[in-house]
């Protein structure tokens, strides 16, 4: 008996507008706000100085089985940011080179496993932008044990809904609903517009707490209140 699969059609991609404009944000300075939609850390890059925004597709796989991942490859569009469920394995790793060489040459913008993957020297040479559990040599196989694709996921405790926008870095990875992507990214921008006059007066020789607002205040204001 083989296994069953649910396939939905591939989600509507973020507008490269919007996609552009993440190009120049990092992760943290969302985290400076935002307490949802950031995976585990235990989710990492796979390597240094890497950033990637894109469009999820989803696909969850059970196990010690990548039948659907490689269905999945053949869909993407270039853009997409592939995420891919583990549904809690942490033994096998669904992703190698031969996946990552399919997945380029789709255009993947990147992608992220809950999970290991292997092959990390073919990952890093091919320059795709890979964010895992960490590594494992024991690789998944064709078992035809079914899966789901383009249906909301857990992704290190973040869900992520086909067409969401994948924001990932050195630092982490966020996901951001589409209708929530535009503003969001503006915010961020002009905070880290507003980072960067911050550093320049810094370097000038202004005290560092004097460009925190109210610190002075509440600090003072603790003080006389007997507060700890």
């Amino acid at each position: 008996m083989t296994g069953k699969y649910i396939l939905n059609t591939m989600p509507t991609q973020v507008s490269k507008d919007v996609v552009e404009l993440f190009h120049s944000i990092e992760t943290a300075t969302i985290g400076h706000w935002r307490l949802f939609g950031f995976c585990h850390r235990g989710i990492r890059a796979m390597q240094t100085g890497v950033r990637a925004v894109g469009t999820a597709v989803t696909v969850a796989i059970p196990g010690a089985d990548s039948t659907l991942l490689h269905h999945a490859i053949d869909q993407l569009r270039p853009g997409d940011f592939l995420v891919v469920d583990r549904l809690g394995d942490d033994r096998h790793a669904c992703w190698g080179g031969g996946v990552s060489s399919a997945a380029m040459a789709r255009g993947i913008a990147g992608a992220v496993v809950d999970g290991p993957v292997t092959d990390i020297s073919e990952i890093n040479k091919l320059e795709l932008p890979m964010w895992a559990r960490g590594v494992s040599p024991i690789t998944t196989r064709i078992y035809d044990l079914g899966g789901r694709m383009n249906v909301p996921v857990n992704i290190g405790g973040a869900v992520v809904v086909p067409g969401d926008l994948i924001l990932a870095d050195e630092s982490g990875v966020l996901v951001i609903p589409a209708d929530e992507a535009e503003d969001e990214g503006k915010k961020a921008f002009e905070f880290q517009q507003r980072g960067l006059e911050t550093e320049r007066r810094l370097r000038a020789g202004e005290l560092m707490i004097g460009n925190l607002q109210n610190v002075n205040e509440m600090v003072l204001n603790g003080q006389k209140k007997g507060d700890c």
